[in-house]
């Protein structure tokens, strides 16, 4: 299926892959005419980069439909969507810890190579992340953060670059009776047809395996999260696992309470967190409020963070040639003073 969007004069065709298919790296939803930031949606748990934004009833593909979000962000934001094998082996299979991180590598591997192509290295980004995608975003920025060696800073873009978070259902942390992995399971009972889901005990230890994984990442992404604008955002609608209704993730998991963060409510349940039919759908307006804040704030604050990280940069090369050659260095130290 192909949707043409217009824009400032300009069209952009966006080829649309059948809903349901699983799509693998990165894909244009939305490509405003000078965009001053990237969005960047990531599915999480059985879900693939169209069908976790589309409401199943009227079609809508909010992301990228002209009448929904492009409209609403006035032309500032270009919007892609990132997919991945999402079944319950990928991500919380026997070696998970491998599996997250291939998902995250790449990720940030296929966002540098899209925006020097674009050349737009330097552009904001903003990541909106559906349920178990926020692990595999948190876990891309950690990886990023510390790509900081000459022959791949590129990749330490992704970090520099990042101004907001926005997390739909996304499990951070457990509670008193809910362990991150056993919020994994209710997502595969969620979100998984009960005919796949492996019954015979392995699921369930890699399940146990999966909650150090998760939790690893969450702790060495805490320490970073001051960097970032950060919304959380939990479901009040509780899911229907087929023989009763409850919540996927708890309020307490999603949406931490710390300093310097947001958190909503959203009146849906864990599945249909970023399925909108219309802007009157409930939850999008307040979504969309938030991207266009921060698309608003993010390119003076972007550009301040370059010009700190370049500095940074070649201040960390050149201790590393100081290091390398020690004696060189020195004299030429001091042929600079003479010279003074």
């Amino acid at each position: 299926m192909t949707r043409s969007f217009l824009r400032r004069g300009r069209k952009k065709t966006v080829t649309l892959e059948k809903q349901g298919e699983e799509r693998a790296s990165l894909t244009t939803a939305y490509d405003a005419t000078d965009p001053l930031v990237d969005i960047v949606a990531v599915h999480g748990l059985n879900g693939d980069a169209r069908k976790t934004f589309t409401d199943q009833n009227s079609g809508t593909f909010w992301l990228g439909d002209e009448e929904m979000l492009p409209r609403d962000l006035r032309g500032r934001c270009r919007v892609l969507t990132y997919g991945y094998p999402s079944s319950v082996a990928s991500i919380l299979g026997k070696t998970s810890s491998d599996r997250i991180l291939q998902h995250a590598t790449t990720l940030v591997a296929e966002l540098v190579a899209d925006r020097e192509l674009e050349d737009a290295q330097e552009r904001p980004i903003i990541f909106l992340c559906h349920s178990l995608g926020g692990i595999i975003v948190k876990r891309a920025l950690v990886y990023s953060a510390h790509r900081t060696g000459r022959m791949v800073e590129h990749l330490h873009s992704i970090y520099t670059s990042t101004y907001g978070i926005m997390f739909f259902g996304t499990p951070h942390q457990g509670s008193a009776s809910a362990s991150l992995g056993m919020a994994a399971q209710r997502m595969i009972e969620a979100l998984v047809p009960s005919k796949l889901i492996d019954t015979n005990g392995q699921l369930l230890s890699a399940l146990r395996e999966g909650s150090e994984v998760l939790q690893d990442i969450t702790d060495n992404f805490t320490p970073l999260i001051q960097r970032f604008r950060v919304y959380f955002f939990w479901e009040q609608e509780k899911t229907d696992f087929g023989v009763k209704y409850d919540y996927v993730v708890t309020e307490s998991s999603a949406a931490p309470i710390l300093d310097n963060t947001d958190r909503a409510g959203l009146r849906i349940d864990h599945r249909n967190m970023l399925k909108f039919a219309s802007r009157n759908s409930p939850g999008y307006k307040l979504i969309v409020a938030n991207i266009l804040r921060y698309s608003r704030e993010a390119p003076a604050t972007i550009s301040r963070r370059w010009i700190s990280e370049k500095e940074l940069m070649n201040s960390i090369r050149r201790n590393e040639s100081m290091e390398a050659h020690p004696i060189i260095m020195q004299g030429e130290d001091i042929g600079m003073k003479e010279k003074s």
